[in-house]
């Protein structure tokens, strides 16, 4: 029975077990058990977009319909929050410029390459962030730097592409980076061609494993606020993915009110002056005393 407009299907306790789950598996985000109502109201736009009567119709369109998987990323976009803007939590970014970029550029100097990956890089703020201190540090001039920016959205992914920010972007960022470093132009501030050939972009589930190893080995991997939405097991396979991507001596950092414990003993606990960090194993890296992570 098609769906007419003006119908507002209700979420039946089963048809939100049965999304619940198939999300959980899937993209790993967890809701709650009393999530159905915000789950209906999130989906129920797909449910008309698609002509379909119930959430159980939408359920088989997610696992059998040859458009599946055009589907899921129609509906990533209704699940996820994009909340982002550029030098978002500072404290952590004064401590990646003053105490682990002058690391990385002593310890690479043999190699010469320097690469950074904003996992859940929403809109590419972080990412142009991450590429505007390292440019600003004057330490990798004339290396090979790379700042991968992934993302479970499409539509985020090709909004980082594209560059092009407006003023909501900019409200911790001051007059003089933002002009030193963007070009103002008619549909808003768009990021230095520099930035530019530091960042790439791409749509990545961090629960595909295989898909990650694009990025080759990596130094720091930023994933800050992604780890709250994910379940025990998702942060656990997206954490273990983390640490087969970094170098030895390679560093994590997390949000502020995110840590590895009872997701990962395989880290160590890296003490910054203004942050916590978690480092992969090496006797090789130069860094500061760490204790091991439990």
């Amino acid at each position: 029975m098609p769906r007419f407009a003006g119908d507002d299907p209700v979420m039946r306790p089963e048809e939100f077990r049965l999304l619940r789950d198939l999300i959980s598996a899937r993209l790993g985000i967890t809701l709650s058990p009393d999530g159905g109502p915000q789950l209906a109201r999130r989906l129920r736009e797909r449910l008309a977009v698609l002509n379909l009567a119930t959430y159980a119709e939408y359920h088989h369109y997610l696992r059998f319909h040859p458009l599946a998987q055009v589907e899921w990323d129609e509906a990533v976009e209704h699940l996820t929050t994009n909340e982002t803007y550029f030098f978002r939590q500072e404290f952590q970014l004064r401590a990646f410029r003053d105490e682990l970029l002058p690391r990385f550029a002593e310890a690479n100097e043999a190699r010469r390459s320097f690469n950074v990956w904003s996992a859940g890089c929403s809109t590419g703020e972080e990412a142009y962030t991450i590429a505007m201190i390292i440019a600003d540090s004057g330490l990798f001039n004339h290396w090979d730097v790379r700042v991968f920016g992934s993302d479970i959205s499409k539509r985020c992914v090709a909004a980082a592409r594209r560059g092009v920010y407006g003023s909501s972007s900019f409200r911790t960022m001051s007059a003089s980076e933002k002009k030193r470093h963007f070009l103002q132009r008619v549909d808003g501030a768009a990021v230095s061609d520099k930035l530019r050939a530091m960042c790439h972009f791409g749509q990545l589930n961090l629960l595909d494993e295989d898909r990650a190893r694009i990025f080759g080995r990596i130094d720091v991997i930023f994933c800050r606020n992604v780890l709250i939405y994910l379940d025990t097991h998702a942060r656990r396979r997206v954490i273990d993915s983390f640490h087969e991507r970094l170098y030895p001596g390679g560093v994590l950092l997390l949000g502020h009110s995110e840590s590895l414990l009872n997701v990962s003993t395989a880290f160590e606990l890296l003490h910054l002056k203004e942050d916590l960090a978690y480092r992969k194993p090496t006797s090789s890296f130069v860094g500061a005393a760490s204790g091991g992570h439990r």
